[in-house]
């Protein structure tokens, strides 16, 4: 059984036109699993329904095998999932070293030197980083999490191809390695090679399109 299950699940905008149609899929832990389609197809207004940000029009998404929505919504984001934003989200009047520290009680220096980032670059305040420099913390933010699911939306968008790639192997090792369940939305073909499973959102419907690096 997979750690989060998505049943029947549809999502309109003013109740009229409809992104996702009734998508169903699993998604297990130790696996990292790639998002494709065109912009504005929903593939963010997914990721938003699995973290709980949103919910659907109809349908339902499973974690570990209860509703999300039963359980509640503010717990599933609490406890479950860690989110990396386009936008980084992250606290702008504090350092990159206090944005880590409010998911995780672990040190947050390793994670961010880990991602590139000195000793005293974590010590500034976040707006005195670059945009590339901002979305390496909203990273360890996400790495540092207890939660057991990674939500990425365009988590290498911001990043040189070199950055980018190494990125891409501290998801995989995510998954592979500390066995979180890892999603990432991506337009990035060379991310979406390295993931296990790729799905591609096409009008609404969500279709895989590799699996287990098969094909």
């Amino acid at each position: 059984m997979g750690i989060l299950e998505l049943q029947n699940l549809t999502y309109s905008y003013d109740k009229k036109r409809k992104v996702l149609r009734g998508i169903n899929a699993q998604m297990e832990a130790g696996k990292m699993y790639a998002i494709l389609g065109p912009s504005g197809c929903g593939k963010t207004t997914l990721l938003s329904l699995l973290g709980g940000l949103d919910s659907p029009t109809s349908g339902n998404i499973l974690f570990e095998g209860k509703g999300i929505a039963q359980a509640g919504l503010a717990g599933h984001r609490k406890k479950n999932v860690s989110f990396i934003f386009q936008s980084y989200n992250l606290i702008d009047y504090m350092t990159p070293q206090e944005n880590v520290r409010l998911t995780s009680k672990k040190p947050a220096l390793p994670f961010l030197e880990r991602l590139g980032l000195t000793r005293e670059e974590s010590k500034r305040n976040v707006l005195k980083l670059s945009g590339g420099q901002q979305q390496r913390v909203a990273i360890a933010r996400a790495l540092a999490s207890e939660a057991p699911v990674i939500l990425a939306d365009e988590p290498t968008g911001n990043l040189d191809e070199d950055t980018a790639g190494d990125i891409t192997e501290i998801l995989k090792e995510s998954a592979h390695q500390m066995k979180k369940c890892v999603i990432v939305v991506t337009h990035s073909g060379e991310l979406a090679k390295q993931a296990d499973v790729v799905f591609r959102l096409k009008k609404g419907e969500l279709q895989i399109e590799q699996s287990e690096k098969s094909s």
